[in-house]
């Protein structure tokens, strides 16, 4: 039974990342656009892909991974998820300056980019935290605290701005893709506090 269920998980995971890229790739709307904003507009897809990811490492659901090594994955897969972020502005920034600035700036009249800020900002933050959490000696549970609030907030913000564009991505392939990231998150947050709750009572 667990067997079948670690590789439910896997394969689910893997089909929805695999599907939304393929899908992407045959996209109609990339097909008279320059390399910069197709490398851009795929970064994006990456993102999304890297948060799904991550609860699902930190909660230990990837069979094949320990707890432990899940975790150590978590934290190079949120510098990627930091770098394919850069990657994926920088890009929309060489093809259109002024876009860009007004998303920064909450100036835009699209609503998805001020999602897409919001997501950003959080996905900073909450790599910074875990960053300096050793060097300024941040308290386990204020960490925690602060880390699950701007995961929330990326999740949030990721998902709305995923699903308000029109853009890279195939409509049907992200829709699941960002339930998936909801679901996944939702879950692994809620079975995390379950175990810290436990553990304090134990305690």
């Amino acid at each position: 039974m667990a067997r079948m269920r670690a590789a439910l998980i896997w394969a689910v995971v893997t089909g929805s990342i695999v599907v939304s890229f393929a899908a992407a790739a045959t996209s109609p709307l990339l097909a008279w656009r320059g390399p910069v904003y197709v490398v851009a507009g795929f970064a994006g897809v990456l993102s999304l892909a890297l948060v799904l990811l991550q609860p699902l490492l930190a909660a230990g659901y990837l069979s094949g991974l320990s707890i432990g090594r899940g975790r150590q994955v978590h934290r190079w897969f949120g510098a990627a998820l930091v770098a394919a972020i850069i990657i994926h502005v920088a890009g929309l920034w060489l093809t259109s300056p002024p876009d860009v600035v007004d998303a920064l700036l909450f100036d835009s009249p699209t609503p998805f980019s001020a999602w897409g800020v919001v997501a950003m900002w959080a996905a900073f933050a909450a790599a910074l935290l875990a960053a300096l959490r050793r060097p300024l000696r941040i308290r386990p549970r204020l960490f925690r605290l602060g880390h699950t609030v701007l995961v929330v907030l990326v999740v949030l913000g990721g998902v709305v701005h995923a699903l308000l564009i029109d853009g890279t991505m195939e409509s049907v392939s992200k829709l699941v893709l960002c339930a998936l990231v909801v679901a996944t998150t939702a879950v692994a947050l809620f079975n995390l506090r379950a175990w810290t709750v436990l553990t304090r009572r134990k305690r």
